[in-house]
């Protein structure tokens, strides 16, 4: 099959790779790469054959909408473009409605995979109708990863791809998706942070790798942990800061708007938050409570030596 792929960075290049090692015809677009096939979207329009899908794989927000108003511009009634970024599901309702009026055909994919997707595969959530799907359905094919087996030696039919219902729904499946790993990675994190902090521990590291194998607690998301402290076993080189992307956020004001409580995962987007303040006013506000109410010893911001130890309250 042939394909349109805007955006060749880490992941739109790999997964460009990943469906010409499956046979596909991949044309490739990025005002940015020198990989890239084709000088101008338009070029890459001229250069498929209709009826045309067009992956697009650039960053969320503004980008992304840029390129879909341009595509909407060059493309012809019958093609389809398939927006595998992070957007929020909302645009994909925008898009959809846009293109739709044009006859253009619309899909959102949410693709979880990050740049071990080339070798491995990459999970895919899609959303979009039925007849669009099916258009593309042999380049999800070629993206998802091999289908594990059951106990019998039987493929598990559905791991690795869904289409998770009508434009939107992939990305919202996506963002859900996110959501969840940020809540995965702050519990990681947290136990990772008690084991270094006693003295009974004398292998971090190797607590850690022992949880990758015949517990309930192993992941892929562990096996990369697993990863990060054999090459800093301290965590050394590596600040404090995480960022979001956006989708925890979303996440969060869905699970408001919905009244769906997310204790976990709103406490790992703050925990995020909270990253990113090398002196956190609430915790000045909790010193200074504290030093009101109780009298308990505060540490100026200038002090070398940390307050004598208190008596609890």
């Amino acid at each position: 099959m042939q394909l349109g792929m805007v955006g060749l960075g880490k992941m739109g290049g790999n997964m460009a790779e990943r469906l010409r090692r499956g046979g596909h015809d991949v044309v490739g677009y990025d005002s940015f790469s020198e990989k890239r096939d084709v000088e101008s979207l338009e070029a890459l329009v001229e250069a498929l054959e209709a009826p045309r899908v067009v992956w697009v794989m650039v960053p969320s927000g503004e980008p992304t909408r840029a390129t879909v108003r341009e595509l909407g511009e060059l493309l012809s009634p019958g093609d389809v473009v398939i927006d595998g970024g992070n957007s929020k599901f909302t645009d994909d309702q925008e898009h959809a409605t846009e293109l739709g009026a044009k006859g253009l055909g619309y899909i959102d994919a949410g693709v979880s995979g990050g740049v071990w997707g080339l070798e491995n595969g990459y999970a895919l959530m899609v959303g979009g109708s039925k007849e669009d799907v099916a258009k593309a359905q042999p380049i999800f094919d070629a993206l998802k990863p091999p289908a594990p087996q059951d106990e019998a030696g039987q493929p598990i039919e559905g791991a690795g791809f869904v289409h998770a219902g009508p434009c939107g729904a992939g990305h919202f499946a996506k963002m859900v998706h996110n959501g969840i790993e940020y809540a995965m990675m702050q519990a990681y994190g947290e136990g990772y942070e008690l084991l270094a902090a006693v003295d009974l521990i004398e292998d971090v590291p190797g607590v850690v790798a022992s949880w990758t194998q015949g517990t309930v607690i192993r992941s892929w998301l562990l096996d990369l942990l697993v990863r990060a402290l054999q090459d800093d076993p301290d965590l050394e080189k590596i600040s404090g800061y995480a960022e979001d992307s956006g989708e925890g956020r979303w996440t969060v004001e869905q699970a408001i708007e919905h009244a769906v409580p997310m204790p976990a995962i709103s406490a790992s987007l703050f925990a995020r938050f909270a990253s990113r303040q090398s002196d956190s006013p609430t915790m000045k506000a909790v010193a200074a409570l504290r030093n009101q109410f109780g009298g308990h010893a505060v540490q100026a911001v200038e002090a070398a030596e940390p307050p004598e130890a208190e008596n609890p309250a």
